[in-house]
């Protein structure tokens, strides 16, 4: 909401708990979070009857963030480590596989789009895909253990582990998600802003951890 109040742009910002209280019209950009197996659960159930409109928003080009289980929940199932598949959203063709182990480190992501991205992952599940990615791992797990590649990009839509926070640490993410749906909106771009700050911090960030002892993190595939 800052880099839009920063450029005068005016936004309001709608906390959707019932499927019931959703407005579509005029949804520029939407964001969908994560939670527990059983509370993701739940929340996808609750979401199916706006599964038909968010996949007509995401076709449309209409700016997204979803970020661990509400990436996860995109996918056509969720199977947890009991073997037990629960149903997606079935937004995307993908699925996620829960393990007993977690994946919890500090991450790094060099992105073709995004330059250098930095955050903070904390997963159980191991999401499988063929789509883009947000980029490939420099250090951390991302999307599983074996690609070496984190989140998924498809239209103005990107799935991602990174915690966070994402949008503070990384501006250029936010920035694409604002002027993408500002775009479609105005057909006008985005007036860029200066973020020598976050730039300082966010290369501050990468050669810590890039330089780290903790090796074992970093992905040489």
């Amino acid at each position: 909401m800052k880099r839009c109040e920063w450029r005068g742009i005016n936004v309001r910002v709608v906390e959707i708990k019932n499927p019931e209280d959703a407005d579509a019209s005029g949804c520029d950009i939407f964001m969908i979070g994560g939670g527990s197996d059983r509370e993701q659960s739940i929340a996808t159930k609750r979401l199916l009857p706006l599964v038909k409109e968010i996949k007509a928003w995401v076709e449309d080009g209409v700016s997204a963030l979803t970020i661990c289980g509400g990436y996860q929940f995109l996918g056509d199932y969720y199977e947890t480590k009991t073997g037990e598949k629960l149903a997606g959203m079935g937004i995307l063709p993908f699925y996620t596989k829960a393990e007993n182990n977690r994946l919890m480190t500090n991450i790094l992501v060099q992105s073709e789009i995004f330059g250098r991205v930095v955050g903070y992952e904390n997963h159980g599940g191991r999401t499988y895909h063929t789509f883009t990615t947000l980029g490939k791992v420099v250090n951390g797990f991302g999307n599983n253990e074996f690609s070496g590649e984190e989140g998924l990009h498809y239209h103005n839509l990107i799935g991602t582990y990174l915690h966070g926070p994402i949008l503070p640490k990384n501006p250029q993410i936010a920035d694409y998600l604002i002027g993408q749906a500002y775009e479609r909106k105005t057909g006008r771009k985005l007036e860029p802003l200066s973020d020598e700050m976050e730039t300082i911090a966010g290369e501050a960030v990468w050669n810590r951890f890039l330089n780290s002892k903790r090796t074992k993190y970093i992905n040489e595939r």
